[in-house]
């Protein structure tokens, strides 16, 4: 039975592969995931399109993480690091899952994948995407009810 994790890491595994080629090589991409036997066809679409839409939202994620990581643009990131991130980051802010879940699985990944140091920075800087995507979802606190205006303010 095909776990999440192994959907998300077939996904990883496609979108590092979108990165390299481009889109206009997709159907090329998923037509040699019939090579990956231990997936039903299923699963492999499921992954792809997983795949897909995190590469889809690219800009998003990689502007949010030059942002918070001025000093390690996406540029300048190994280009597995950059595809966990960019999964990650869709999964956190598309609502697809827990960001806890998301981030651990992200740190596995990394784990599996990268260098040594690789799952640190993976963590510190989605542990800032979401600390970013929760202050952005969260609204700002009305006043109280029954409090008057500040000094010098009018009520409308």
């Amino acid at each position: 039975m095909t776990t999440p994790r192994d959907i998300r890491r077939l996904a990883f595994q496609v979108l590092y592969q979108l990165d390299a080629r481009g889109e206009r090589d997709a159907e090329d991409i998923l037509k040699g995931l019939e090579g990956a036997e231990e997936y039903g066809p299923a699963d492999r679409r499921k992954a792809f399109e997983l795949a897909q839409a995190a590469y889809g939202d690219r800009a998003r994620a990689d502007e949010l993480m030059t942002a918070l990581a001025p000093s390690w643009p996406v540029h300048r990131q190994a280009p597995v690091d950059r595809a966990i991130l960019r999964l990650a980051h869709f999964e956190i802010t598309s609502g697809r899952v827990n960001a806890k879940i998301a981030i651990n699985e992200a740190v596995e990944l990394a784990k599996a994948f990268s260098t040594e140091k690789s799952p640190g920075f993976v963590n510190a800087l989605l542990d800032k995407v979401q600390k970013q995507t929760e202050a952005e979802e969260t609204p700002a606190e009305p006043p109280p009810t029954g409090e008057t205006p500040a000094e010098g303010s009018q009520e409308l």
